[in-house]
């Protein structure tokens, strides 16, 4: 239910970042904090996604 959320919001401040740059005049501040933003949740959401290269010695 955690990741379900953080996707939401992640993705909320995506569509909110391309939504201002949209605009003739976009707001660098908005901008810049709903990029922040995004790259934040998806650092939350990558971090609880299992490597898929492990360091196992099967030779």
């Amino acid at each position: 239910m955690k990741n379900f959320i953080y996707l939401i919001f992640c993705f909320g401040c995506g569509i909110l970042a391309v939504y201002e740059q949209s605009k003739p005049e976009p707001n660098k501040f908005i901008m810049f904090l709903s990029f922040a933003v995004f790259v934040f949740g998806m650092y939350k959401l990558m971090k609880t996604i299992p490597s898929k290269n492990t360091n196992n010695d099967e030779e």
